[in-house]
């Protein structure tokens, strides 16, 4: 018997794949075809298959908070997501307007302070940000980028617009899980990304490597991955991009300063390191300049940065941005430097630092989704229409001991997909995050990582926390 969409429920919410009256939406016309034409078997052998692919190929990522075994394959749904080229070119012409502006923000704000003096930005928001980085005041990275990989996240709410839901600037994840989803899409729909014209992600590696190099000031210049090690969450995407790029991955172990410089150790004695792309928190990144107690740290390598030695990705402090709290004030940051409202709009957010904001957040806490300022993955969470009044109470009090350190949002009904599930399909919400890169200009990969929340129900896409992904298909 042939698979059909025919019992497929839209619900009240923002379905992408079809209108409210059921008429499939335009791009996603050969996927339902082809779809229509296997049998339920068929494409249940295809799900298993590329399950079966993942954890042969070691796509794996750790989850710290489950003691029964840490390692899992983030579950990939073989239905793609669309975009159309319209839609796209607008969210990369927002995009760009907002690195631009987060880029001028970060360098503003570790130097001159503008936007601090002239109160755009509260001066005590940045002093208190925990990643607001003092030994960073008065550097100058590399060309003047600071953000140099960004993985913004963004969600559609009821009436299908794309909105802005948080930045991540400091080490952004899941890359490796958009190449390796569009690789199975290539095996498994070869004839329907053809027919389709979707426009590809996989020179991503290409386009990283020459970003990086960019940032050297001598031709062919070393560049190494540096990864905190094989128990880091992400370390199968550290040794994947290091494997793609051509280049080495290294840990503290590998990296030793001497003579000024970041030097390797090879077989050949030790080897000058020009650019170094870190998957490591920048507190944990250098035990002389930071944090003492750090083991996967380099010892001296923060002075060599500062004296121009050695370039790193992203550049120490950048997290400054990444606080949800600042992130409220992004359409105010992109107006002041560049005179623009933002193209793509951010979420309604209430800032519980200021009275006026932490008074609506505590009365109607059970409707809103409250977050912690410097928390990710779905940690430090609290979906007030799901919670206990048990839970809202904790909150509250969370709230009134420290209330510069929440936000709070309307609990958006992010648009759904039509996913796999038992062989029929079901709708899932999803979100999608795009992946930036700064070096001579400014590049949005056409696509990105979409995440599912494979829960039914639930609206938690983070893969720590039961999230899956999809095959994102931008079109010409």
């Amino acid at each position: 018997m042939n698979f059909s969409f025919s019992n497929y429920q839209i619900e009240n919410f923002f379905d992408e794949m079809f209108t409210p009256d059921g008429e499939i939406r335009q791009g996603y016309e050969h996927l339902k075809n082809k779809f229509e034409n296997l049998t339920h078997e068929d494409l249940t052998n295809r799900q298993l298959a590329t399950e079966r692919a993942l954890l042969s190929m070691g796509i794996t990522f750790n989850v710290y908070s489950e003691g029964e075994g840490t390692e899992r394959i983030m579950p990939i749904d073989i239905i793609p997501r669309v975009l159309s080229n319209a839609e796209w070119e607008w969210l990369e012409k927002g995009l760009k307007q907002r690195i631009k502006a987060l880029n001028m923000f970060i360098d503003d704000v570790y130097n001159e302070q503008n936007i601090l003096n002239d109160g755009v930005v509260p001066r005590e928001l940045i002093e208190s940000s925990k990643c607001f980085l003092k030994p960073c005041i008065g550097l100058k990275p590399p060309k003047g980028i600071w953000c140099h990989i960004t993985g913004t996240d963004l969600i559609k709410g009821d009436d299908g617009t794309f909105m802005v839901l948080e930045d991540n600037l400091r080490c952004p994840s899941g890359v490796s899980y958009m190449l390796e989803n569009r690789e199975l899409s290539k095996q498994i729909f070869p004839d329907v990304l053809a027919r389709t014209g979707v426009r590809p992600v996989s020179d991503y590696p290409t386009r990283l490597l020459q970003m990086l190099q960019h940032l050297a000031d001598r031709p062919n210049p070393t560049v190494a991955v540096l990864t905190p090690g094989i128990y880091n969450s992400a370390y199968f995407e550290h040794s994947y991009l290091a494997q793609q790029m051509g280049v080495e991955l290294v840990d503290a172990r590998d990296l030793v300063v001497s003579d000024g410089y970041v030097k390797m150790r090879t077989t050949n004695g030790l080897q000058i390191v020009d650019v170094i792309y870190r998957r490591i928190d920048d507190t944990f990144m250098d035990p002389e300049s930071f944090r003492e107690d750090s083991l996967i740290g380099i010892p001296g390598i923060f002075e060599v940065y500062k004296k121009g030695r050695v370039a790193l990705a992203n550049a120490p402090g950048t997290g400054v941005a990444d606080d949800k709290v600042v992130y409220a004030y992004v359409p105010r940051i992109i107006k002041y430097y560049l005179g623009e409202e933002a193209i793509i709009p951010n979420v309604k957010t209430y800032i519980c630092g200021e009275e006026d904001d932490m008074n609506y957040v505590l009365e109607n806490i059970s409707q809103l989704v409250v977050k912690e300022a410097n928390e990710a993955g779905g940690y430090g969470m609290l979906i007030g229409p799901k919670a206990t009044e048990e839970e809202h109470e904790l909150f509250r009090q969370k709230i009134k001991d420290n209330p510069r350190n929440y936000i709070a949002q309307p609990t958006i009904s992010l648009s759904r997909v039509p996913c796999m599930v038992d062989g029929h399909a079901e709708g899932r919400h999803v979100d999608l995050r795009p992946y930036i890169l700064y070096g001579d200009d400014i590049n949005v990969i056409p696509g990105g990582l979409t995440r599912v929340a494979l829960r039914k129900g639930s609206l938690v896409v983070n893969s720590s926390q039961g999230g899956g992904g999809k095959d994102t298909w931008v079109l010409y």
